[in-house]
């Protein structure tokens, strides 16, 4: 019988093995027009914490007892619809489980680019959109200028590097541990703060920008935001896709430098990445013409098993991914 992961309690803080429960969920005939996938991959990612709240935001919460959802890349088994035939590799948002069910409009089959099915969870998917997006269309980044990266040595961050250098521009990355900061470097990046050792993170990025920065891009929130706005150069641009470090607590970090916004004329501009997927043809042509240019490095970290979905989840945030994080069905 097919499973799913669901949300048994709403979690208070950072979430616990207890709050998540692997339920049966009973096998159902196709209707005209849907298509049965079994997944093969299933992304893993911080937004997903926001929706085990039962708040209002830019998307609905986790229903109690219901199979949860997220990114998912499966092969089609069974179709009863038009243009999607048996055998199809197709992306959809039916995550969390190891079958789905679904109208064949609800998927996307995935582009020939000679690239691993699993690379459109990341660096072609909706992490690599995310710092293609962000970096060149919200922040507007330009060659010659220097960008900082938070959580550079994630799925979002380590593209944001590369999309960077490809365009021509110096980039300042932080990330916690030096294992991550060598990798960070080894993808282009010029100067890495380990924001894991003593000392102000604020001092770490003056020092490591002395000219000040132009771009923000923020997976982060917190200090590094913090330190972004004590760094930024006059009309800098910070564009804000995530703030894990606030994502399991109630208390916001001050930010000590936030009246910089006004003499700096520093512009702030927070964005979803489902903004832009009318957009995507750009993406993919650019992107993939840097992945066969050889321009384009990625590394995963890879949870084997339907039933270690939680443990994968629960690893982003104690630093447990360098890369995209995913599991394997």
């Amino acid at each position: 019988m097919p499973r799913a992961w669901s949300l048994k309690s709403r979690p208070n803080g950072m979430p616990m093995a207890g709050d998540f429960e692997l339920i049966d969920t009973p096998g159902t005939p196709l209707g005209e027009g849907e298509i049965r996938i079994a997944n093969h991959w299933l992304s893993v990612d911080p937004y997903m914490r926001g929706r085990m709240n039962d708040v209002k935001s830019y998307a609905p919460p986790f229903a109690l007892g219901e199979p949860m959802q997220g990114g998912a890349i499966g092969e089609v088994v069974e179709s009863r619809a038009d243009g999607i035939a048996v055998g199809d590799l197709v992306q959809h948002m039916a995550g969390w489980r190891d079958e789905a069910v679904m109208p064949a409009g609800h998927v996307q089959k995935l582009p020939a680019l000679g690239v691993p099915p699993q690379a459109f969870l990341g660096q072609l998917g909706m992490p690599g959109m995310t710092a293609y997006f962000g970096l060149l269309t919200v922040a507007e980044a330009k060659p010659g200028e220097t960008v900082f990266v938070s959580a550079a040595a994630g799925a979002v961050g380590s593209t944001a590097i590369q999309i960077a250098k490809a365009r021509g521009m110096t980039v300042i990355g932080s990330a916690g541990g030096s294992d991550k900061c060598a990798w960070c470097q080894s993808l282009g990046a010029d100067v890495m703060i380990d924001y894991k050792t003593d000392g102000s993170l604020v001092r770490k990025l003056l020092a490591a920008a002395p000219q000040g920065i132009d771009v923000y891009f923020d997976n982060v929130g917190g200090e590094h935001l913090d330190a972004a706005l004590a760094a930024a150069n006059l009309h800098a641009r910070f564009a804000i896709c995530g703030m894990i470090d606030v994502y399991n607590s109630s208390h916001a970090t001050e930010l000590h430098y936030l009246p910089r916004i006004i003499g700096a004329r520093i512009r702030i501009q927070g964005f979803l990445v489902s903004d832009y997927l009318a957009q995507a043809a750009d993406f993919y042509r650019e992107m993939g013409g840097w992945l066969q240019e050889g321009k384009l490095q990625s590394q995963e970290t890879v949870f084997d098993g339907l039933d270690t979905m939680p443990d994968a989840f629960l690893g982003l945030f104690s630093g447990g991914n360098t890369g995209k994080m995913l599991v394997r069905v």
